[in-house]
């Protein structure tokens, strides 16, 4: 008996990796285009900060709430809260729902990533078109194609804050929201 308690925190240990393993192999994560990593960082924290967001990064790609909830902490702060948008985990798992109703095929690609001390700066390339609604608007299978730039603030493995800019000028416009 005493042999197994002995190993418990070996087992432990063994299964949070087999948990991140889990979810990186059932869902392909997206890749940045280019990545810039802080020579500096431990590799360890580097790596743990790539895949946390990542993970967060293909959320936005796919919808898959499960990549959200495992990149996001359970006190996650939103910095930059648009008007409307719940704080916490809440808020993107909404936001995801409301974007994918206008835009069905909406994807998103990682164009660069910058790792530095805590931070991970992602670059996003947001594509799709407009089919859906968006509010009282019909799409009519408009090319939607706009950016977005977030940093995360990453602690024990897990996106604790985030502050985020999306060129919402050229979304509305693509949208028929606000005239070109």
């Amino acid at each position: 008996m005493t042999r197994f308690w002995g190993k418990l925190p070996m087992l432990a240990a063994a299964l949070v990796i087999t948990i991140a393993y889990t979810y990186a192999a059932d869902t392909p994560l997206l890749e940045p285009h280019n990545l810039i990593v802080d020579r500096s960082l431990p590799r360890e924290q580097a790596d743990t900060q790539i895949i946390a967001a990542r993970r967060y990064d293909t959320f936005w790609n796919n919808g898959d709430e499960a990549l959200a909830r495992a990149a996001l902490a359970p006190n996650f702060v939103d910095n930059t809260l648009p008007t409307g948008r719940s704080q916490g985990v809440a808020g993107p798992l909404a936001a995801s729902q409301f974007m994918r109703f206008a835009i069905p095929d909406l994807r998103c690609e990682i164009e660069q990533m910058i790792v530095a001390s805590d931070r991970v700066v992602t670059h996003l390339r947001f594509r799709g078109h407009f089919t859906g609604h968006f509010g009282q608007i019909q799409g009519h299978g408009q090319t939607i194609n706009f950016i977005a730039t977030d940093i995360y603030r990453i602690a024990d493995g897990r996106i604790a804050e985030n502050w985020h800019i999306e060129d919402n000028q050229t979304l509305q416009q693509q949208l028929g929201v606000i005239p070109k």
